[in-house]
């Protein structure tokens, strides 16, 4: 087996781990992670309902100033901001807690850094 099936394995492999774990409601909504090339995006989904709460992508909020990200930079800081604007639309809706979903994801980057902005900004998991 070439090195890039078995990649692709171990990554459905780990986002069925995670997924047997991970569920939201209403009240905790899942927090969902998903990585491309250019940013992140974030979702709070119901998964009783089977309906998105909240959504947003990085590459919206690339024009917003970088400010109180620590050693950040790029991406990642971007991520950071990220976590922290959803964690504020979320206190908005009154959603004060969540469930983190890294998906298949390591915790490490660009999705802790989304974990540790909406952390920041107010949310708890």
């Amino acid at each position: 087996m070439d090195k890039a099936k078995l990649l692709q394995i171990n990554r459905l492999r780990r986002r069925a781990r995670v997924r047997a774990r991970v569920s939201g409601t209403a009240l905790k909504p899942r927090l969902n992670v998903a990585r491309s090339l250019y940013g992140v995006f974030v979702q709070l989904i119901d998964d009783t309902a089977g309906k998105t709460i909240l959504s947003l992508h990085s590459k919206t909020l690339s024009k917003v100033k970088l400010d109180d990200v620590g050693e950040r930079k790029g991406k990642v800081a971007l991520s950071y901001i990220t976590g922290r604007k959803l964690a504020e639309m979320a206190l908005e809706k009154k959603i004060a807690e969540a469930v983190f979903d890294r998906s298949s994801y390591k915790y490490h980057g660009r999705i802790s850094a989304v974990a540790e902005g909406a952390r920041a900004g107010g949310l708890k998991f």
